[in-house]
């Protein structure tokens, strides 16, 4: 069996007192736990959904960047979106944060709740 390794979180890494970790890495792979719209103490941070979508997109760079890797080492992306309404918007968020050759992708819409607009988890390879 592998050994699971926490990943430390850096001092841009968006804090929670829930138990999980923001990121472990299993062999070859970075496991990056879920991404929202939240400041740096964890607490939600309502916006549009634009701002939120790129807020969570920017908190999963820090958790990328402490684990020593970036958007091109993303393998997979799995997407929470609230509303049917925001499909296009993430779309073109999406481009702003990955390139081709894009990550193997999931999208989910409606399934968040009121609480969020926006989730996001991801796979990379180290």
């Amino acid at each position: 069996m592998t050994e699971k390794k926490k990943i430390i979180t850096g001092a841009n890494v968006p804090q929670s007192h829930l138990p999980f970790s923001p990121a472990i890495q299993s062999g070859n792979y970075v496991f990056i736990s879920g991404q929202a719209s939240t400041d740096r103490e964890g607490k939600i941070v309502s916006g549009t959904f634009e701002e939120e979508c790129r807020r969570s997109f920017q908190n999963l760079k820090a958790v990328l960047d402490a684990s020593g890797l970036g958007f091109k080492d993303v393998v997979q992306v799995r997407n929470y979106i609230g509303k049917q309404e925001y499909l296009a918007s993430f779309n073109t968020i999406y481009k702003e944060f990955f390139d081709e050759p894009y990550p193997a992708r999931t999208t989910l819409i409606g399934c968040l709740g009121d609480l969020l607009k926006f989730e996001v988890d991801v796979i990379a390879a180290c």
